[in-house]
């Protein structure tokens, strides 16, 4: 029987600042068009609320879907990274599954909360869209993940997606801010996925998994962690010509540098679950402060 300290495990906290910062840009991308529009006006704080249910819930109802998925097909068992729940049987592949869609649940009755608090029924295909694709991304017969897919589903969902659809129940619109805040926070997104895939890309050739890093090779992908942890660092300076304060998330500028070299010159796989945590830290920090700057 999985402990409660195995669970929160097994959600991977780690990621969840994958859902906070497009929630916390959308949300500062809302404020900024109502501030333009109504000086003495803000965004109203239940859809954000809602949105970061939503977010959360996704992301953690994510992780145990590719927990359960990838135990079931034996693809985590040589894995270098942290334990899974089903991979190390802390759990059965039914428990986690569970949990899965109990996760689904919870971010589908949110989301549905948003909806009507919005009235932007639109937004209900692109939810269930977003739970499928979720879902497929390892559970299918032909999980898109394990076809080098991963980075374009991960960029829209935890970029544009999340901060457009947060920034448009907010704001009735979305902005060429919030446009751009949400090419940053998504990359970063990328980034921290490319991390894993780049840790495990001797295993996952092994077993089958065309990931993005096993298509391009080890040093083009290296090269292309590189590029989506330092891009973000110029789109803030893009939007700063509009929101000045937003040069604020430029603070990031060195530690992503270090991180891209890290990643460059780091021949040792086992040393990358440093760099795991310090694009959890540096993309954690730039949706903070690039949300920050944007509202001020």
């Amino acid at each position: 029987m999985p402990s409660t300290k195995d669970w929160v495990a097994g959600s991977r906290p780690r990621t969840l600042w994958t859902a906070i910062a497009p929630v916390a840009v959308g949300t500062a991308a809302a404020s900024a068009q109502h501030s333009a529009a109504h000086p003495q006006g803000s965004a109203a704080a239940l859809p954000a609320l809602l949105a970061l249910g939503v977010a959360l819930a996704m992301q953690i109802a994510v992780n145990f879907a590719n927990d359960y998925s990838d135990g079931v097909k034996g693809t985590d068992l040589d894995r270098i990274g942290p334990d899974r729940l089903v991979a190390t049987g802390k759990a059965t592949p039914t428990q986690v599954k569970r949990a899965a869609y109990l996760s689904f649940a919870v971010a589908a009755l949110l989301g549905v909360a948003l909806i009507v608090v919005s009235g932007l029924w639109w937004l209900a295909p692109i939810g269930v869209i977003a739970i499928v694709a979720a879902w497929t991304y390892t559970g299918s017969a032909k999980p898109y993940g394990y076809s080098g897919w991963g980075e374009i589903s991960v960029f829209a969902f935890f970029g544009p997606v999340a901060v457009l659809g947060t920034e448009v129940t907010q704001a009735d619109a979305v902005s060429w801010i919030g446009v751009l805040g949400s090419i940053g926070v998504g990359l970063y997104a990328v980034a921290l996925l490319m991390v894993n895939n780049i840790r495990d890309l001797d295993t996952d050739a092994l077993a089958g998994k065309r990931t993005l890093a096993v298509k391009i090779g080890d040093l083009r992908a290296r090269r292309l962690f590189a590029a989506t942890v330092m891009l973000p660092v110029l789109i803030a300076v893009v939007i700063a010509f509009s929101q000045p304060w937003a040069l604020l998330a430029t603070v990031v500028a060195l530690p992503a540098l270090l991180l891209a070299i890290a990643m460059r010159v780091s021949a040792v796989t086992s040393r990358l679950p440093l760099v795991f945590l310090g694009i959890s830290t540096v993309g954690l920090a730039y949706g903070i402060l690039l949300a920050i700057g944007i509202a001020l």
